[in-house]
């Protein structure tokens, strides 16, 4: 049971050790000629241009929305505004002052 254990504890923690430590070896075969290096480089700045891109979406699409929310005050305030002119007028036309009955 406790070999089970043990073994599970091991795999568990080569499953979480980085990966990413072997990402950029200088001594990585595939990458000694200058023009595997420079498809390398250009595969980097498009993945780099794209992540660029989806980050100014993102922005642009937060910054609305915060936008909105900085204008909805002002625009509560107008439309609150605009139902007290329409219930006056309501209020008017009921007491028989039919010029506020077209509003």
């Amino acid at each position: 049971m406790r070999i089970h254990l043990f073994t599970g504890a091991i795999a568990l923690a080569a499953a979480c050790l980085p990966g990413a430590a072997l990402a950029d070896d200088p001594k990585d075969p595939k990458m000694r000629s200058a023009e595997a290096r420079a498809r390398d480089a250009a595969e980097i700045r498009r993945l780099n241009r794209e992540q660029l891109r989806h980050v100014q979406r993102r922005d642009a699409q937060l910054a609305k929305g915060w936008q909105d929310y900085r204008d909805y005050p002002a625009a509560q305030a107008d439309y609150e505004h605009k139902m007290a002119e329409w219930r006056r007028a309501v209020e008017l036309c009921e007491s028989g002052r039919h010029e506020y009955c077209a509003r």
